[in-house]
């Protein structure tokens, strides 16, 4: 992709973004302040800018006079970046340079890694687990009488050194009419077996030499949604993908609700149902969108959490909610596709990942598989982050896990003006330390219509840094603009005006929406340091941190720290890795290796109750600050917010 660079001025900082990115999005990931409040719809036009040297496509907008337009300014929303240029941001949105140099610097995401099929060769784990062969069997005769299974079996012996093979009755019936359909040229799709000394099995028969087209797909089974790639074999490449809502959802929104529903008169049955009907929607879609016949699916691979799981397989899942909590079975057999409803050739196993306990299923397997941090020596944190988030740490040799229940903040939920991350979701925050004017990015660069759960802890962690709030949450009633409010005896902060807004009322951040975002962050990182505690290390000890889960590549990572959600560590530490759940699930259908390693990893895997660990609660009441009540732990914030303290006091005095 083209890059270009950007030149800030009077703050003279630097950048590269990619070509066709707005330019209010580059000043946002520099890390520089321009008025903004309408979500980069051309709204509000506060955003102005002086374009100094070079061209922008666009930014023209009836906000702006014939003068200004003469003089080079243009809307930081509505300039496309085409060609290196130099900026100059007017003294409208200027902040005192003293103040703004505090900061870190640019926005830092983190690194976005999925192992690919060229990366699994080279480090010898592609070990395909379908097979397809072509083979040019001799024809019976009068002095060859040998029955068509004989036939293949001796065929594929013979030739290829295929040995302890199987067959069962399904493929059978099939032989003798595709042998003779394109005279004994056929193509032979064979199931590899996942432990050494286990028998090949022939699991399907194709007239004719269809090799090239060997797919499998791979589902991740969630609470809110589906999502499923189909992959090619031969390739290694996703051909299609398609996520879709888990039509379960009606039954409630959280695990708790379907397993309540599941309770009632045929309540388990339906919610199978259900659930089966969106798989099957998402797997019609992904075949059309790849133009691929169904018949050469060869295998399907499904992970979830433990509810899900047990919901999809019409397993009673009533005693994952109530004491000891548990799961009716940790690994579960391979199990035909048709068997569960799932309309695929009847020659199709599906795999199901395993769960380790009520609250850390398959998706968290599936997870570590993907990322790999089961092979490594470096001791890595694994952190999937939703309304419940779940904890691993380890490497190649231990592994220990926790589930916490964050609650639905990170996604929305508890928060007034919440909302998941949708077109109009105000998606990055940053504020003028002087004036306290917002500068706000939503999703699809449009009015603003509500907040998703990375700029909710964007604004959070924004608004602390710069002494809006303080560590619990509070606003600073003395600070003079209007934008901080009480509105029936809550205190707010008003991120954009009603006639600036796609619901025709103001969007607010409220002390009860801060609030309830403390208590998430809080269990998280209370979570995160009671494993670290029970399993003798401190966070200083992790070498590598992988972040699974729908928000986390649009995270920014320090403001994760300021806020207390992640450890203080280097971002450098720090991957994404996307759907964990769904890249463990691809990998299975890719290679042997991680189908014969994930029964090991389970046994390695011990699981801690946090809600019987005693040091759990102090860990979560020394949490519900921010960052924390021991500022000696986020040592580069303490250091920033001192010197931010001696540079207000310096201008007092």
């Amino acid at each position: 992709m083209k890059m270009h660079r950007i030149h800030f001025l009077p703050h003279d900082r630097k950048i590269e973004v990619p070509d066709g990115q707005t330019l209010i999005r580059a000043a946002m990931e520099a890390g520089v302040h321009i008025n903004a409040s309408c979500g980069g719809e051309g709204l509000c036009g506060k955003c102005r800018v002086i374009i100094e040297k070079g061209r922008v496509a666009e930014g023209i907008s009836e906000k702006l006079s014939a003068e200004d337009i003469e003089n080079d300014y243009r809307l930081a929303c509505r300039s496309i970046v085409c060609e290196d240029i130099v900026v100059r941001v007017p003294v409208e949105s200027e902040v005192d340079v003293s103040v703004l140099n505090v900061r870190s610097g640019p926005r830092r995401t983190a690194r976005i890694r999925e192992m690919d099929f060229d990366e699994l060769k080279e480090q010898g784990l592609f070990s395909p687990p379908m097979e397809k062969k072509y083979l040019e069997l001799p024809a019976p005769n009068a002095q060859d009488h040998l029955p068509d299974v004989t036939r293949l079996v001796s065929f594929l012996k013979l030739n290829h050194g295929e040995h302890s093979l199987e067959v069962n009755l399904p493929v059978i019936r099939k032989i003798p009419d595709v042998l003779r359909a394109q005279d004994f040229r056929i193509t032979a799709t064979l199931a590899r077996p996942v432990h050494e000394g286990g028998k090949t099995r022939i699991i399907n028969v194709q007239p004719g030499d269809t090799t090239a087209n060997n797919y499998a797909i791979a589902v991740d089974i969630g609470t809110t949604t589906v999502y499923g790639q189909l992959i090619d074999l031969v390739s290694g490449k996703v051909l299609s993908q398609f996520g879709d809502f888990n039509a379960q959802i009606s039954y409630g929104e959280d695990v708790i609700t379907r397993i309540m529903a599941a309770e009632k008169p045929g309540g388990l049955q339906k919610l199978h149902e259900v659930v089966i009907g969106t798989i099957n929607g998402i797997i019609r879609r992904l075949i059309k969108r790849a133009k691929v016949d169904a018949d050469e699916i060869s295998t399907l691979t499904m992970s979830g959490n433990t509810t899900m799981t047990q919901l999809m397989l019409k397993v009673n899942p009533r005693y994952i909610r109530r004491s000891p909590y548990v799961p009716a079975a940790s690994l579960y057999p391979p199990v035909k596709a048709v068997s569960l409803g799932i309309e695929l050739g009847d020659h199709v196993q599906a795999l199901v990942y395993p769960s380790v306990s009520s609250y850390v299923g398959g998706d968290i397997v599936a997870g570590v598989m993907g990322s790999g941090m089961y092979r490594t020596e470096e001791l890595t944190l694994f952190m999937d982050i939703g309304t419940n988030a779940e904890i691993v740490i380890g490497n190649r040799d231990w592994l220990a896990c926790a589930a916490c229940s964050a609650g639905p903040a990170f996604e929305g939920g508890g928060i007034q003006f919440g909302m998941r991350a949708a077109r109009g979701a105000i998606e990055d925050f940053s504020i003028d330390p002087l004036t306290a004017e917002p500068m706000l990015m939503t999703i699809g660069n449009v009015r603003p219509k509500g907040i998703c759960g990375s700029g909710l802890i964007t604004m959070v962690a924004t608004l602390f840094e710069n002494g809006v709030i303080n560590n619990l949450g509070k606003f600073d009633r003395d600070l003079q603009t209007a934008r901080i409010r009480e509105n029936q005896g809550v205190w707010e902060y008003v991120l954009a005006w009603k006639d600036e807004t796609q619901i025709d009322r103001d969007i607010t951040l409220s002390e009860i929406d801060i609030e309830n975002l403390i208590r998430a962050k809080g269990a998280i990182y209370s979570g995160c340091m009671t494993l670290l505690e029970e399993v003798g290390l401190s966070i200083g000890d992790i070498q590598r941190i992988f972040l699974a889960g729908g928000f986390g590549s649009y995270v920014d990572l320090e403001m994760a720290m300021v806020i207390g959600l992640l450890p203080e560590t280097d971002p450098e530490h720090v991957t994404y890795i996307g759907n964990g759940s769904l890249m463990g699930a691809k990998m299975s259908s890719l290679t042997n290796r991680i189908r014969r390693d994930v029964v090991d990893v389970l046994r390695k895997m011990t699981n801690f109750e946090l809600s019987e660990t005693a040091s759990y609660m102090n860990h979560y009441v020394a949490a519900l600050f921010l960052p924390h009540t021991d500022m000696n732990l986020f040592p580069k914030l303490k250091a920033r917010l001192e010197e931010r303290k001696a540079i207000h006091a310096g201008k007092r005095a």
